[in-house]
């Protein structure tokens, strides 16, 4: 009896099939958003890790409590600027790496 064979694809195939080629503009939009989102929960996975409320995190920012919401939501509208602090209130390290060609810049 012969087996057959099932065809399996990557990830990246996946997303160049239903989501669209690599440096399309579709396909840059879905990566951002995607890193955003994740942002947004490692925000709120830092700030419930300090045991501290929405509130409370918006005080030592700078910022009301809606402003930490919607970072916990969607980064979207944050600016590099209120994103560090965000994390430097919460006594997190956030580091951000460029690569330029074949060399990798490391910010933190």
């Amino acid at each position: 009896m012969a087996t057959k064979r099932v065809k399996t694809y990557s990830l990246d195939e996946m997303k160049d099939e239903f989501i669209g080629k690599r440096g399309s503009v579709v396909r840059e939009d879905y990566e951002y958003e995607l890193r955003m989102d994740v942002l947004g929960k490692m925000i709120k996975a830092a700030r419930q890790e300090r045991n501290l409320t929405q509130e409370e995190l918006g005080k030592l920012v700078g910022v009301q409590k809606a402003q930490i919401s919607k970072l916990e939501s969607s980064t979207n509208s944050a600016t590099i600027d209120t994103i560090l602090k965000v994390f430097r209130a919460l006594r997190a390290e956030i580091s951000f790496n460029i690569r330029l060609e074949d060399e990798f810049i490391r910010l933190t």
